[in-house]
């Protein structure tokens, strides 16, 4: 094996994803000598196969939604179907055009970008392209990859993942979607609004488990609205081909047909042989096992991204990368506050929360100690103009911050910005109370909410 051209970098990172190519741009930042290596694109899931793309599909989704309403605001608009070709045009559009601003950064921080496929082959070092590539701290970053269930083998023809999903020539006519969480969801959510039916299969007794269970059952509700059907608290047992589509069994014995069933059960880490094991690297069930400041018990391999059992989120995978490169340089970086990382589903309503659940304040603080306030989206102006329906759940420690801010409606996806910053900063009701929130936005309603919760409610109920 050829050692590139004799240099030893201060960072080599292998995957070219969110946390890694964060890292590299704030390592070059801070005057790090640093080499990036990716197989694919630079990237990753996030921009390629992820939130990108999924999000332009919801939006398109969302305009033929709003073409099909248009006589309810006084809009003659009539709705034609879907031209799938004109949709993936657009959604190509738009992550090519951060491709290729993306590439633009990497190249003026002067990172030494390198295609291939890298495997660590020392604690210090990274093989790729018959080329060796030293550094004298390494980053793992290679990221996830759409997971099945055992037995459950996706042919990318009638079983399909998310990345199948996306470059799919067609809307099915009908699809099950087994996995009700975040991925699930996003995806029931546009194929309903380009005209498919949908039966969604989750195991657990809610859509969106992890998420507070007031906005579960909310999602839920709107689901049904919506005619998203759903099976809740029965695991999947089966699949087999039938004339024109698949039929599904459960264990409870139901049993549904589609045309299509798309797996959504999670994404599982990129790590089997690509050496981390031989050098050393602690891992469990595939994860690379890291410490707060995303360390490896190796002390030159720090790993970040959906590699490590952190949330699967790109701002996640950023912040990670950017901590790792703050460290190296020599600063003094704070460990990531999972809790305080904004979490939005982007169906239609949008989940979006920061904090914790109150579920989780109870257990942490006592059933006592915790005050829960529900604001309703129908004393909210804006909201009524936009016809969304959904609240604001705040949970908070008796006299104390607001732990936890959960919302469900169209748009709070852009109101969790200052979500975050209350639960961060660790505010007071009657601190955010006091703050004036522009009339009429939907933003208002946080203030809103804080306001009842600070004992002087204005536009709601005591």
């Amino acid at each position: 094996m050829a050692n590139d051209a004799s240099t030893v970098f201060d960072l080599v990172i292998l995957g070219g994803g969110s946390g890694g190519y964060a890292a590299a741009l704030r390592a070059a930042q801070l005057g790090l000598d640093v080499a990036l290596i990716e197989k694919d694109k630079l990237g990753g899931t996030c921009l390629h196969r992820g939130c990108i793309p999924t999000k332009a599909l919801l939006h398109a989704g969302e305009l033929a939604d709003q073409a099909r309403e248009g006589s309810e605001f006084g809009v003659k608009t009539t709705f034609e179907g879907i031209d799938i070709e004109g949709v993936h045009k657009y959604k190509d559009g738009v992550v090519s055009g951060l491709y290729k601003g993306l590439q633009g950064l990497i190249a003026s921080r002067k990172v030494t970008y390198v295609t291939g496929e890298g495997r660590l082959s020392s604690p210090t070092s990274v093989d790729v392209n018959g080329e060796r590539y030293t550094g004298r701290h390494i980053l793992l970053a290679t990221g996830s990859v759409p997971k099945s269930l055992p037995g459950l083998e996706i042919d990318g023809n009638r079983v399909i993942s998310s990345d199948h999903a996306l470059v799919l020539d067609r809307v099915p006519k009908s699809a099950i979607v087994l996995g009700g969480g975040v991925i699930g969801v996003e995806f029931a959510s546009a194929w309903k609004s380009f005209g498919a039916d949908i039966t969604i299969v989750e195991a657990l007794p809610h859509l969106v488990p992890v998420e507070d269970e007031s906005s579960s059952k909310l999602l839920e509700r709107a689901f049904r609205k919506r005619g998203i059907n759903f099976s809740l608290g029965s695991r999947f047992s089966g699949v087999e081909y039938t004339t024109d589509g698949v039929k599904v069994s459960l264990e409870n014995g139901k049993t549904f047909e589609a045309e299509l069933l798309l797996v959504a059960v999670g994404r599982g880490p990129v790590s089997q042989g690509l050496g981390y094991e031989e050098a050393g690297v602690a891992m469990d069930r595939g994860y690379v096992l890291v410490d707060e400041y995303m360390r490896t018990n190796v002390p030159t391999i720090s790993a970040v991204g959906d590699l490590v059992p952190t949330l699967q989120l790109a701002h996640v995978g950023f912040a990670e990368g950017m901590l790792v490169a703050e460290r190296l340089a020599g600063l003094s970086p704070v460990p990531v506050d999972y809790d305080g990382v904004p979490r939005v589903t982007y169906c239609h309503p949008e989940v979006a929360s920061v904090g914790i659940t109150e579920a989780k304040a109870k257990e942490l603080y006592g059933a006592d100690k915790v005050v829960a306030l529900k604001y309703n989206l129908a004393g909210n102006g804006k909201s009524k103009i936009l016809r969304t329906a959904g609240e604001i759940k705040l949970v908070q420690v008796r006299d104390g911050a607001v732990v936890g801010v959960h919302m469900v409606g169209d748009r709070m996806g852009e109101q969790v910005g200052e979500a975050q910053l209350i639960y961060n900063w660790e505010a007071l009701p009657a601190e955010v109370a006091q703050l004036v929130h522009a009339h009429p936005t939907q933003n208002e309603a946080l203030g809103e909410a804080h306001l009842a919760l600070a004992g002087k409610p204005l536009h709601s109920h005591d």
